[in-house]
């Protein structure tokens, strides 16, 4: 994807909390949910909807889209207008691709996949693309468009993940020293991966540590960075080596986790 088209074209924003939003001059849009993970058999259409909240006193005008995606090293969406290879977007239907939302108001937006009856199992994964006019920007000399992109993850059939350890490792993260587990995925689905694990540090320390919700995708490994749950203004610092264990879940899924990291 050329990086400088899409920066021109408008600016990708992150669907990672509870509401997406985006925030350019006269753009001023929340989206709900930030994503979708749900499954589908052949043959059969499935149907949601997206809720868009605008926060300005005057109309939002959006143009809707689909596009393809890959994640880059940080984990972020990277998002492509032209179909990739193997591109499930040809199964979608949007309900427009022109809407306008009303002051302070709110609207629902549908979407559907039209599932192929031959369709293998596997995973459609796209985004759904919600783009401002563009409007200037002090100190850009083009125009700039808001853009919120929401994820689809589509299991189809009997797809799911198969997960296992890969290794473990250490990561600073904001300054901090933390254990990461690597996690492949060796499946033809994706993984997020919830649950809490017990720790216990060189002191003797014992740790709760709530693992990064990142997505892990069919054929990739993933550092998952694992966090200690403490209470505001506890210390948090471990010593190392750590030892992990526990289980982690996804869907009915089930990662054993049993580790040292950081020797």
């Amino acid at each position: 994807m050329d990086l400088r088209a899409w920066f021109l074209a408008g600016l990708a924003c992150i669907a990672a909390a509870p509401w997406a939003g985006a925030a350019a001059q006269g753009f001023q849009a929340q989206i709900s949910p930030p994503r979708f993970e749900d499954t589908a058999k052949p043959g059969t259409v499935y149907r949601n909807v997206v809720e868009i909240s605008n926060a300005s006193p005057t109309p939002m005008r959006l143009t809707v889209s689909t596009a393809d995606w890959v994640l880059d090293a940080t984990g972020t969406a990277q998002f492509s207008g032209p179909l990739a290879p193997g591109s499930c977007r040809p199964w979608t239907a949007l309900e427009a691709t022109q809407l306008e939302v009303p002051p302070n108001g709110r609207r629902r937006f549908r979407f559907e996949v039209r599932v192929p009856a031959d369709a293998t199992d596997g995973q459609c994964r796209f985004g759904l693309m919600f783009e401002g006019e563009p409007t200037s920007v002090e100190g850009i000399a083009l125009p700039v468009a808001g853009r919120i992109g929401v994820i689809v993850y589509l299991d189809i059939g009997n797809a799911r993940a198969e997960l296992e350890i890969a290794g473990t490792a250490t990561q600073v993260v904001a300054g901090q020293t933390l254990p990461v587990i690597s996690v492949r995925n060796t499946g033809n689905a994706h993984a997020r991966l919830n649950g809490l694990l017990d720790a216990i540090d060189a002191a003797g320390e014992r740790w709760t540590l709530l693992p990064a919700s990142l997505p892990i995708l069919p054929g990739t490994t993933r550092e998952i960075t694992l966090t200690p749950v403490v209470a505001e203004g506890e210390p948090s610092t471990l010593a190392f080596p750590v030892r992990i264990t526990g289980r982690l879940d996804w869907r009915d899924l089930r990662l054993d986790v049993d580790a040292s990291a950081g020797q």
